[in-house]
């Protein structure tokens, strides 16, 4: 029997975030705002935090430095219940943090310094440790500096080798990715980019058309996350799309992560691919009336309550 239900590996970085900003204030003046949260954030963060949040056994592989940074992240890690005997440390480079000036309407401009995050590197005689799970989730390829370099790939086969099911997520991508992507999307079940991230890498203007490139790549199955127009599924026997829910927007900040995340927990409870994207939607769009990569998340039964009464977008 496996010991994690889900192992989520990558960019794990703390954002500082405020709400609401309309400007920044000319030399050294001040502007008031609303709010200000540090949170954990990243394709990996942002995914594993709403997925423990949502029952399941977790565990997080990710590199930090040592500093006040990871202190937060591990706190609010414990907290929550995730596993991080696999968290690496570093003193090379501080942890990977961003600043989020948070704009009315929901965008967020970041400020990102790269730091521990490209220091992560699985070893082969870490793979098993790693993939004692059920599924294995692995996010941020395009800021895993050391983990780019081919050593993604090879965990990933490690996992399908082991029979896990294996579900993707990218940041920053460039012209490179393509070239990365040519060696990770053979071993995963669900590759999970935004569109934009999609058509920018596929060059094709249309969900189709860009899951035809990601599957002819070797992908089982695209998920594209699309903000208030949904999602568009993808799988070699069918595609449909996953509407979005109707809700008050106050930061953007990781609805895409989150999304990942409860896809997961959806699949690794027994729900079916759709109603595993309708739970990554519903979180989603929660996620998106607070401030941060896990704002406005509770807990399962309260995501359940929301399912019973959330508005579709038309």
């Amino acid at each position: 029997m496996a010991k994690f239900d889900a192992v989520f590996v990558g960019l794990t970085i703390l954002d500082i975030a405020g709400r609401p900003v309309e400007s920044i204030p000319a030399g050294g003046g001040v502007h008031f705002i609303d709010e200000i949260r540090l949170n954990p954030a990243g394709t990996a963060a942002g995914a594993v935090m709403n997925a423990a949040k949502l029952g399941i056994n977790t565990a997080t592989v990710a590199c930090l430095g040592y500093d006040e940074k990871a202190d937060v992240i591990l706190a609010v890690y414990k907290k929550l219940g995730i596993d991080c005997s696999m968290v690496q440390r570093t003193d090379k480079v501080a942890t990977s943090a961003t600043i989020l000036t948070i704009r009315p309407n929901g965008e967020r401009p970041a400020l990102h310094v790269r730091g521990a995050s490209d220091q992560l590197f699985v070893t082969e005689a870490e793979f098993d440790a790693v993939c004692d799970a059920r599924f294995l989730h692995l996010g941020g390829t395009g800021l895993l500096a050391r983990m780019d370099g081919g050593q993604s790939a090879k965990l990933l086969a490690h996992a399908k080798a082991r029979g896990l099911t294996t579900t993707f997520d990218l940041i920053a991508p460039n012209q490179g990715t393509m070239a990365l992507l040519r060696d990770l999307l053979p071993n995963v079940d669900y590759f999970m980019p935004s569109f934009e991230e999609a058509a920018f890498l596929s060059g094709q203007d249309t969900p189709e058309a860009a899951a035809d490139v990601f599957l002819g790549m070797g992908a089982k199955a695209c998920i594209f996350k699309m903000g208030a127009l949904g999602s568009f599924i993808r799988t070699r026997e069918r595609s449909f799309r996953m509407p979005a829910f109707k809700v008050a927007v106050s930061d953007t900040t990781g609805c895409g992560d989150s999304y990942c995340g409860a896809f997961v927990a959806g699949l690794a409870k027994g729900l079916d691919l759709e109603a595993s994207c309708r739970l990554g939607t519903a979180v989603s769009a929660l996620v998106a009336t607070g401030l941060g990569s896990d704002a406005g998340v509770v807990d399962t039964r309260q995501v359940e309550a929301f399912l019973a009464t959330a508005e579709v977008m038309t």
